[in-house]
């Protein structure tokens, strides 16, 4: 089935992409600055905030898609905007399921951060849009772990999919609800090949995600010890110190003058 490259599975693989994509964006567009005032603002009532976030890190799905399901039917308050069993429907439903983990994640990443590098990028005079950059480019590697935490658990629910979806071939069918749908069929051979593109699907976004960060941290890593090497190639002489001298025996007695006053 997967060899044929049969239509149905493309368009049902294009759509789970579209949709978790689209849901883990609105979710770092919405997690990332939450996390970031939870992780730096005190005030009343932050623990609450704080609890709430974590509750709904690890809140079922189905309980999600219920409560999506009820404001959206049309007898609900936003019924009137006929949502339901739409792509638009799984993509809110999915998008309130990764809100909370970016959210905690990003709030960990920030309380991570050392308090002396807020107070030297203060003492330095930044604004504070310059300050909020400064904090999310540190927080870059464990910002990235956010985003994988949230793609991966919106791409493999189904509960909330099923529920505010409806399973509508063509239109709101993802990997999840059809492999749920063929199972219940006791289609057995369909299911497992969906399930391979699911996990390959996810295999493969991840894996990207995780290059970029781990990228990111050998960068990082490396940086002072290519620093190091620039100071120790300056001190040796070698460096580009020499073209600051007129010549040697002005560093030498630069030299002999620290040492002196190092006694």
């Amino acid at each position: 089935m997967i060899a044929s490259g049969d239509a149905e599975i493309f368009g049902v693989t294009l759509l789970t992409l579209l949709v978790s994509g689209l849901a883990t964006l609105l979710s770092l567009l919405i997690g990332v600055p939450l996390g970031v005032v939870l992780g730096l603002v005190r005030f009343r009532g932050r623990r609450l905030v704080v609890s709430l976030v974590n509750t709904g890190m690890g809140m079922p799905p189905v309980v999600v898609g219920l409560w999506v399901s009820i404001f959206l039917w049309r007898s609900g308050p936003f019924g009137a905007l006929r949502l339901i069993y739409t792509p638009a429907a799984i993509v809110i439903a999915q998008t309130l399921i990764a809100t909370p983990v970016i959210t905690g994640f990003t709030i960990a990443a920030i309380q991570n951060l050392t308090p002396k590098l807020r107070l030297q990028i203060l003492a330095l005079g930044a604004s504070r849009w310059q300050f909020l950059l400064t904090i999310l480019k540190e927080s870059r590697i464990a910002l990235m772990a956010a985003v994988i935490a949230g793609f991966g658990s919106i791409v493999s629910e189904v509960g909330a999919s099923m529920m505010v979806g409806g399973n509508i071939k063509g239109y709101t069918r993802v990997l999840t609800t059809a492999t749920s749908m063929e199972v219940s069929k006791g289609n057995f051979p369909v299911a497992v090949a969906l399930s391979i593109i699911l996990v390959a699907l996810a295999f493969g976004v991840t894996y990207l995600l995780t290059a970029f960060q781990q990228w990111e941290r050998k960068d990082r890593n490396l940086k002072p010890f290519e620093d190091a090497t620039f100071i120790s190639s300056d001190k040796s002489g070698t460096g580009h110190l020499d073209g600051l001298t007129d010549g040697p025996s002005e560093s030498n007695g630069s030299a002999n003058g620290h040492k002196g006053a190092a006694k």
